[in-house]
């Protein structure tokens, strides 16, 4: 089978979400080379080699190039060294996908057996984001097989631009956060008692990045409407100054904390929140967090991101407004035994439809309809097929599209992609030679792995 050349701006142990969870699966068939970010470092260039899970790879470039991300200044040494350890290690078998349109000029000189974009956020509405992103989603989608998305907005962004997009929602591993399962790993248990034990009750809790899309002066308002309220926010904080975060005594800054203890943190909560601003950098976003919540038994609050509403409204309540958010946290406490059942049952049954195996089963469904209607790989195949709307869209509330090879379109052939990416190649002109790599894969665990991510 074919490997999968994955290029993320996510690294893998930042926060283990979306990719982590569909990557580990679809391990299980393909194995996975995950080409990171690269990180600045004197010395040669090199890759700093690491497998955190069995088939899967993490190459983390390391360059004396002073410039963040797949930045242009960076390709022309990403290059060699990306397409070098392929070459070295026999690899001419692959399936690209991406997380970021900002690596696409890496796949010059490549011949990939399809192209996957895996659409999990509206990476060019975020703070600070490159001003060729969009140019290079652009690109990105014309040489794409696949265009997965990771809710309903992203969905109808996208659906127009390219015939082959899925809704694919994530999901949950329900399992791990179940509360009677979380409760019965002592040492887990132990952790987060020595994290959150002496905050007293009612707790508020929250878990994953905290960055431009949480609204920190609701958390301010909510933390000053009921000084009684401790609120305790779990997560590493990304692209904001920290000197922003509100300080207050009832909230505690419980900084990141591995995914393996976050059902035990989520058990000694109250209440869940999701305090998101409501603006571009939130127009498309579909919180992971949220059945990750319902999951773990917890009534959730969250202010009006489109797509919780639209997935999640029967069993998350939705509040518009600072006080009306605080209105909604007290009459979540307030809620009678009777209306708690309720909605912890329905809670369960909604979880339940949405699974991570089911997900990654779905998106390999997928590839699998592209790579039979095609042998060989796509070094220069046929024109590209027009924009459509060939894909049947997920239901609303559903996780997966299914049977997925019943909706693709009938066979085409993939779009050129040379005549594609040339544009974007200027910076690759002239390439810097391979030092060498640096450091032997070393198999480790999720110890190390963060807070899910929104």
């Amino acid at each position: 089978m074919p490997h999968l050349l994955v290029f993320s701006h996510v690294r893998w142990n930042f926060v283990f979400q979306r990719p982590q969870q569909l990557l580990a699966r679809l391990a299980r068939r393909h194995r996975v080379l995950f080409v990171e970010e690269p990180l600045h470092a004197a010395g040669p260039p090199r890759l700093q080699r690491s497998t955190p899970m069995r088939d899967i790879e993490v190459l983390q470039p390391l360059t004396p190039v002073d410039a963040a991300g797949f930045h242009d200044d960076q390709l022309s040494v990403l290059r060699p060294l990306i397409h070098g350890h392929l070459a070295r290690q026999g690899i001419d078998d692959v399936i690209a996908w991406f997380y970021t349109p900002m690596a696409l000029p890496l796949l010059s000189g490549l011949a990939p057996r399809a192209v996957v974009y895996d659409c999990m956020d509206d990476l060019a509405s975020f703070k600070a984001a490159p001003r060729q992103m969009r140019q290079r989603e652009t690109a990105l989608l014309k040489i794409a097989d696949i265009v997965f998305t990771g809710g309903p907005s992203l969905y109808e962004a996208k659906r127009a631009l390219h015939e082959h997009v899925i809704c694919l929602p994530s999901a949950v591993d329900a399992s791990h956060y179940a509360p009677d399962l979380a409760l019965a790993r002592d040492r887990e248990v132990r952790r987060a008692e020595r994290l959150q034990g002496q905050i007293a009750a009612p707790r508020l809790g929250y878990f994953g990045v905290i960055d431009e899309r949480v609204d920190l002066g609701l958390l301010a308002h909510v933390a000053d409407a009921e000084p009684a309220w401790q609120i305790v926010i779990v997560g590493p904080v990304a692209k904001i100054d920290p000197s922003t975060l509100p300080r207050r005594p009832n909230i505690h800054w419980l900084g990141p904390q591995p995914y393996e203890i976050l059902p035990q943190l989520a058990a000694g909560w109250d209440l869940c929140l999701m305090p998101f601003v409501i603006d571009e950098s939130t127009r498309c976003i579909s919180p992971t967090k949220t059945l990750e919540y319902l999951a773990a038994g917890k009534p959730v609050v969250s202010t009006g991101v489109h797509d919780v509403k639209a997935m999640f409204a029967d069993v998350v309540r939705i509040a518009d407004g600072p006080d009306g958010f605080v209105d909604a946290i007290r009459a979540t406490l307030d809620e009678t035994p009777m209306h708690r059942a309720e909605r912890a049952a329905d809670a369960h049954a909604c979880v339940w439809r949405y699974s991570w195996d089911e997900t990654a089963a779905a998106a390999n469904r997928a590839i699998e309809a592209v790579l039979a209607r095609r042998a060989t790989p796509i070094a220069q195949p046929a024109a590209a097929p027009g924009a459509g709307s060939g894909v049947v869209p997920t239901p609303v509330g559903t996780a997966i599209v299914a049977p997925l090879a019943a909706t693709l379109p009938p066979p085409t052939d993939a779009p050129a992609i040379a005549p594609l990416v040339a544009p974007l190649m200027a910076p690759l002109a002239t390439s810097t030679p391979l030092a060498g790599e640096a450091g032997n894969p070393s198999v480790g665990a999720h110890t190390d792995l963060k807070v899910a991510s929104a």
